[in-house]
């Protein structure tokens, strides 16, 4: 099976990021969409972040009914600090039958040469590149022999949607509803829960 890995801290999961992770799972290239929920981006405060199995049960609530979508905790039980290709030799050796790749927005693979051991994800995965908002020039900025490599694929046709989880945390604080930001299931888990309350 061909798996893309689309990471993230998901706090909360949103519509953006479904519909990104639905349009990539149905590109040729790959048979399924994996969503990494990350338990700690060290970008990211982490006072802002839920506690992991509250985020990770958010992502499967929110693709319960989608066969082309898996949620993942793999990250949860790997040393600390973890890199990307860490993770991904892990699930190589789990899974070797199966091929991974990776999902990344246009503004990471600006930087994706400061990524730990860059050279190995490129030399053994493939990259699906998504512009992260619409006017995005994913070709602009980013060296062109790295945009040549035969491991990276640009899709330029993804659905993008200026939503972020920030927002949606903003107006979850200030007890505003978030219907049709969140799916109903998502929805649903944050009310019972009072998450991102005050």
């Amino acid at each position: 099976m061909k798996i893309g890995l689309f990471f993230g801290t998901f706090n909360p999961i949103h519509v953006g990021h479904l519909i990104i992770a639905n349009h990539m799972a149905q590109l040729q290239q790959l048979d399924q969409v994996w969503l990494v929920v990350t338990p700690h981006n060290p970008h990211k405060e982490k006072s802002t972040l839920l506690a992991d199995h509250l985020r990770l049960d958010m992502v499967r609530d929110a693709i319960y009914d989608s066969p082309l979508l898996k949620a993942s905790d793999i990250e949860f039980h790997l040393p600390k600090p973890n890199y990307t290709i860490s993770t991904l030799t892990h699930l190589q050796e789990k899974y070797p039958q199966d091929e991974f790749s990776l999902l990344i927005g246009a503004d990471n693979l600006r930087t994706f040469h400061k990524w730990y051991n860059w050279e190995q994800i490129l030399a053994y995965h493939r990259l699906f590149v998504y512009p992260r908002i619409a006017e995005d020039e994913i070709d602009h900025e980013i060296n062109p022999e790295l945009l040549a490599h035969p491991n990276i694929e640009i899709v330029k046709d993804v659905p993008i949607l200026g939503i972020s989880a920030s927002h949606i945390r903003a107006r979850l604080a200030e007890g505003k509803d978030c219907s049709f930001l969140v799916t109903e299931p998502v929805a649903k888990y944050i009310a019972e829960r009072g998450l991102y309350q005050k």
